[in-house]
């Protein structure tokens, strides 16, 4: 997931957050000094409230299964709750991917913007491995 700031008009900051939770930024530099993009990654209030809606959910399955295992529940059990656990994540991705295709990709490809592309890509290359 990331989160996407302006500095100033030419500046577009990145914060990623990786599989074991790190947070890191970055800036685009390209060979023409800094890298921005022309369109913005609009979501609608509505989609946004739903996936955090999504996300504090699993969060909440996740600190339930933890304790579980915090009070020597049956593993089985416990297994049982991380299937179900991984089946959430994997419906919030899809809906946030069918989100930034259908908005942040679509007004990529109109402005040329072969950068959020190849960042698609790499995304999809880390979320399938």
């Amino acid at each position: 997931m990331s989160d996407h700031k302006h500095q100033d008009e030419n500046m577009h900051e990145h914060t990623h957050v990786d599989e074991n939770g790190n947070v890191y930024s970055h800036v685009h530099v390209h060979s023409d000094g800094i890298h921005h993009h022309d369109h913005g990654h609009i979501h609608s209030a509505d989609h946004t409230k739903a996936v955090l809606n999504r996300m504090s959910r699993i969060i909440g399955h996740m600190e339930a299964t933890k304790r579980m295992v915090e009070d020597g529940r049956d593993c089985s059990e416990v297994l049982i709750q991380l299937s179900a656990i991984s089946s959430a994540i994997n419906s919030v991705s899809k809906v946030i991917l069918k989100e930034h295709l259908t908005t942040c990709i679509v007004d990529a490809v109109k402005h040329d913007d072969i950068d959020s592309i190849e960042e698609l890509n790499k995304a999809i290359d880390k979320f399938i491995k």
